[in-house]
């Protein structure tokens, strides 16, 4: 997509450029139909980069494969034990835990490639084009929800293979998929908001990491809780991620409450991105 096939051919093109800009700094000027299409035709812009550049895929295609096996056949006998199984059990227990987790690291990416468009340059194209800014994040949202889908259905085929059972059925499977999309798709405007306040890509990195850590570690997703001391068992009851992790097992295995840890989850979900969605695209507007 280019300047001139969004703009008026009457116009010079100082005038094109004068117009763009300032049409383009006000959301509220561009209509819904209008808004939608350059939404879809900036999300086939980074499909098209996804599809140049096969490599910028391999965290979504390896890391699930990767986090699986290493959990399951590292950690699978010593935890399955202390669920009062094996390591089949520990398959049954993770397996929900990583889905919920698998959001996390692609929305970190989301952030670091944000950050790196700006020093590229690629943002000064977008700020002659009479577009609205939040069209230019909403349709990186959108492929960065394909980017986890893919992740999901990955981490699943691998999860089956060595011997994952669906203990509910298909439909609460793809309700703890939607839920897993859902918040990982929130978590995305924390780093894209990350990579639009940060100076440079290991910044966003290197402030990511503080922020993935506890989460991760400081959660359900791949130990029980009743054995970690009281405070850090009170942070795990408030951690949206202990919240999905716990979610997407009721839904899967059929272990504990469903209506709590999904509620939780949506309510986190809601919250995360009502605060940093308007934030992010303010930031944006402002920084290009």
């Amino acid at each position: 997509m280019s300047a001139a096939t969004i703009t008026a051919p009457d116009q010079t093109p100082g005038q094109q450029q004068h117009r763009a800009g300032k049409v383009g700094s006000d959301d509220g000027r561009i209509g819904l139909r209008a808004n939608l299409r350059h939404i879809g035709a900036l999300a086939r812009r980074n499909a098209m980069q996804i599809k140049q550049d096969p490599g910028s895929m391999s965290d979504a295609l390896l890391m699930p494969i990767i986090f699986t096996l290493l959990f399951v056949y590292v950690f699978g006998g010593a935890v399955g034990g202390s669920l009062g199984g094996n390591r089949d059990a520990y398959i049954n227990y993770v397996i929900p835990g990583l889905m919920a987790m698998g959001g996390l690291n692609i929305a970190m990416s989301v952030g670091t490639g944000v950050n790196d468009d700006f020093s590229k340059g690629v943002m000064d194209r977008f700020r002659t084009m009479p577009i609205a800014r939040s069209s230019v994040l909403i349709a990186k949202l959108i492929v960065e929800g394909g980017r986890m889908l893919v992740s999901t259905v990955i981490l699943l085929t691998v999860a089956f293979l060595i011997g994952f059972d669906l203990e509910t059925g298909p439909l609460k499977l793809l309700a703890a998929m939607g839920l897993a999309l859902l918040f990982g798709t929130s978590l995305t405007w924390i780093f894209m908001l990350l990579g639009l306040t940060m100076k440079t890509p290991q910044a966003v990195q290197g402030f990511g990491f503080l922020i993935l850590m506890p989460l991760q570690f400081g959660s359900s997703v791949f130990a029980p809780t009743m054995t970690m001391p009281g405070w850090l068992q009170a942070f795990t009851d408030y951690n949206p991620l202990s919240n999905l992790a716990d979610a997407a097992r009721a839904l899967m295995i059929g272990q504990g409450d469903v209506a709590d840890p999904v509620l939780a989850t949506l309510a986190w979900c809601v919250g995360i991105t009502v605060v940093t969605a308007p934030l992010a695209v303010r930031k944006f507007r402002t920084k290009i």
